[in-house]
């Protein structure tokens, strides 16, 4: 099947709610443009460098969702153009993002990455770290970011019900943080699932799912 066939029928498969982030990390330009004139404008990227790479490429109606683990030194790289940064983990790289969007005058969306894995090697919050960075002065300051919802991987794990109950405690969080109230603070996205278990994730209260190989091949 072309990348228009898959994407076609992984678009027709999502509840309406549900916002797809095409994952095009190590894709050629090609592969994205033919995304994008089958009417994909998400695309998730994992290195900034790249991604940078592409916006200057591509169509500037993409909307870039830096979707790996971030590097604060490199957050200058994006903050003129990047729509959503996936994976922040500590107050000190909001605090890094908020910085560089101030210099373009922007204000740039985030989600915040929970730890629900029992993977190592995962990054992420855990629940009393949350709540800890939401209710610090510090984080309330922040005038050029806005945290827009949680973000979480599931174990790679063959086994469903794991899977589930991981996706079910993050709904669960989500659910127990919407409360919360700050100017920079609305929750409406909870990102989680990608090709192998975007289903279970959806089953779950998934918002936003994050797929690469189902739309591109495998890597």
């Amino acid at each position: 099947m072309t990348i228009k066939e898959n994407l076609l029928a992984i678009k027709n498969s999502l509840p309406e709610p549900v916002t797809l982030v095409a994952v095009s990390k190590t894709k050629p330009v090609s592969d994205l443009m033919e995304a994008y004139e089958a009417g994909q404008r998400i695309f998730g990227e994992n290195k900034i460098q790249e991604m940078t790479d592409k916006w200057e490429q591509l169509p500037k109606d993409i909307q870039w969702h830096m979707i790996g683990h971030v590097q604060s030194n490199k957050v200058k790289y994006m903050a003129s153009y990047v729509t959503l940064v996936h994976g922040v983990d500590s107050l000190k790289l909001l605090q890094e993002i908020n910085k560089q969007a101030k210099k373009h005058d922007r204000v740039i969306d985030c989600l915040l990455q929970i730890y629900i894995a029992e993977e190592e090697s995962k990054f992420g919050l855990d629940v009393n770290e949350l709540n800890e960075l939401l209710q610090s002065e510090t984080f309330k300051e922040l005038q050029h970011i806005r945290v827009i919802g949680l973000m979480g991987m599931a174990t790679f794990t063959d086994s469903e019900a794991q899977i589930k109950k991981e996706f079910q405690n993050l709904k669960a969080i989500f659910d127990s943080t919407k409360g919360i109230t700050a100017a920079n603070f609305d929750l409406s996205v909870l990102s989680m699932g990608m090709s192998g278990d975007y289903k279970i994730a959806i089953a779950c209260g998934s918002t936003m799912v994050r797929i690469g190989s189902s739309i591109f091949g495998t890597r």
